[in-house]
């Protein structure tokens, strides 16, 4: 076990020896000639200004003058000088004790995931955002954000954003978190349905009405990215599924709500699915933050009504049941350094709990036979270090509390 976790280390010094090479920077600080520690503190948490700046459309003000054009002699057209491409590479080394289920001890996970990032201005108080994900896992994975964002629509201050987006984005974005392990109560899964708080298609209108409140809504469709069907439709049914969140700044504490409603049919079955649930950020002074989400699930028929005698559900039910899911996660973020600093540490924690073996969290239980959890509680901790801005290197130890297993990591991510 030892000799195996120094060699896969030796194979990802080299890696990251070949990759400290990339001299460029990201499409956003090539544009404004400005570093990545401007909108990542570490890269690719985002800070304050960051925010902000995703929040105008990607530029450093709304209806700001426009950078890096094409003077076209038209005022109906507004072409960027460049077009905007990025590139986000992150590479792993796993390893763990007691393997299950078909793990292996160690793994060398390079590339984990290759992202091509693109994002700018399309005209005035428009602009757009996208990634490709040239491998995720090892397979092409496609688009994941793609979206299309009007700003200030028509001088009330919400924006407007239509396509492809993480309904949880509103909430804690978990794409810019550090750690290797995921914010696993947005993968929660029940039953057959394909609801969950990742990626849907859809509308989300942001508006902040005053300082330090933001409001959120979506409508989107509950069925995450799957494919068009025969009718070259996304969604197999009319019903829709909506969320609202509310945040409130009190001084430096930030406390938010969500609730979400959707609806999924197959045949004469209906699932009703209800989530809500408390979430907060709390500063620790100066050398760092709190993140916590709570979530309570429930879904009235999770398997659409498939149960019978013949084909029993989870715990041997043969009539169409209801179930119920608490989960959540909190999670610490230090900058001994401050946030301009080059050293951080992370801890994460994540706790599901459902009344019956029916969640999938897609990390590996749908290979056993009953292909569904219960439980799911982890606790992992992390260092991270700034090689360059756009260079960070990590690791993660974690132990998870239903299999009784250990796991470290060994991480880098690169974006150029």
């Amino acid at each position: 076990m030892k000799r195996t976790i120094g060699t896969l280390g030796l194979a990802l010094l080299a890696t990251l020896g070949y990759a400290q090479t990339a001299w460029a920077i990201p499409a956003f600080a090539r544009k404004y000639r400005v570093s990545c520690q401007l909108c990542h503190a570490p890269v690719p948490r985002l800070t304050e200004f960051g925010e902000a700046f995703a929040g105008n459309g990607f530029e450093f003000a709304v209806g700001e003058p426009p950078r890096d054009t094409i003077s076209t002699g038209d005022a109906l057209l507004r072409l960027q000088n460049d077009f905007p491409v990025a590139i986000r590479y992150d590479a792993y080394v796993r390893a763990q004790t007691e393997p299950k289920g078909g793990q292996n001890a160690a793994d060398l996970q390079a590339p984990w995931v290759i992202k091509l990032l693109s994002g700018g201005q399309i005209a005035d108080k428009v602009s757009y955002y996208m990634y490709f994900l040239l491998t995720e896992r090892g397979e092409v994975a496609g688009l994941e954000d793609a979206y299309v964002q009007f700003t200030d629509v028509a001088g009330s201050g919400v924006a407007l954003l239509v396509g492809q987006f993480q309904v949880s984005d509103p909430l804690f974005k978990r794409e810019l978190r550090l750690e290797y392990e995921d914010y696993q109560p947005y993968r929660v899964r029940v039953g057959l349905t394909s609801a969950d708080l990742t990626y849907d298609r859809g509308v989300m209108a942001l508006w902040s009405p005053r300082e330090g409140t933001d409001v959120a809504l979506q409508v989107v469709t509950g069925r995450g990215l799957n494919h068009a069907d025969a009718n070259r439709q996304y969604d197999g049914d009319d019903a829709k599924s909506t969320m609202v969140r509310l945040s409130q700044d009190i001084g430096p504490l930030r406390l938010g709500a969500f609730a979400y409603r959707g609806y999924e049919k197959a045949g004469h079955a209906l699932n009703t699915i209800t989530m809500w649930g408390p979430d907060a950020t709390v500063p620790i002074g100066s050398a760092g933050e709190i993140n916590a989400q709570f979530i309570r699930r429930i879904d009235r028929d999770p398997f659409l009504s498939t149960c019978s005698i013949a084909n029993p559900c989870p715990g041997g039910m043969v009539v169409p049941f209801g179930t119920a899911v608490n989960s959540g996660f909190a999670e610490a973020v230090f900058w001994p350094q401050g946030q301009g600093g080059r050293l951080f540490f992370t801890a994460l924690y994540n706790w599901v709990d459902s009344d019956r073996p029916v969640v999938s969290l897609r990390l590996g239980e749908q290979a056993s036979a009953a292909g569904y959890l219960s439980k799911y509680s982890t606790l992992n901790g992390g260092a991270h270090y700034l090689f360059r801005r756009n260079v960070r290197l990590m690791t993660e130890v974690g132990w998870d509390f239903e299999r009784e297993q250990a796991r470290l990591i060994l991480g880098s991510m690169f974006a150029f």
